[in-house]
């Protein structure tokens, strides 16, 4: 039952990541979700979030290991050099808020 609470915690985490995080190409806004990388984030990010370990360096590691492919393939790019400044903001802002109603 726990893992069932777990995924489905997990998912709500990806839902509000997906749809208030974007990376910004040539001032295009690709939200995560469309992305398809707000569940690989969620689920990353989950544990710190259900320890009460969460702080902006630990999130930002995060996001530097996260490969984002671009041209097919043939360049990635760390999630984090593709996020706005705003957006790591609105990302931390959030996070934080879910904790406190984990």
């Amino acid at each position: 039952m726990a893992r069932s609470s777990t995924t489905e915690t997990i998912e709500a985490l990806a839902a509000e990541i997906g749809e208030a995080v974007y990376i910004d190409v040539a001032k295009w806004h690709l939200y995560l979700s469309n992305a398809h990388l707000h569940t690989v984030l969620a689920e990353q990010l989950y544990p710190m979030l259900s320890s009460k370990s969460l702080s902006e360096a630990e999130v930002t590691k995060i996001l530097q290991n996260i490969p984002v492919k671009l041209g097919g393939g043939k360049r990635e790019v760390p999630l984090a050099d593709l996020l706005p400044m705003q957006c790591q903001v609105s990302l931390m802002d959030l996070l934080e808020e879910f904790q406190r109603n984990l």
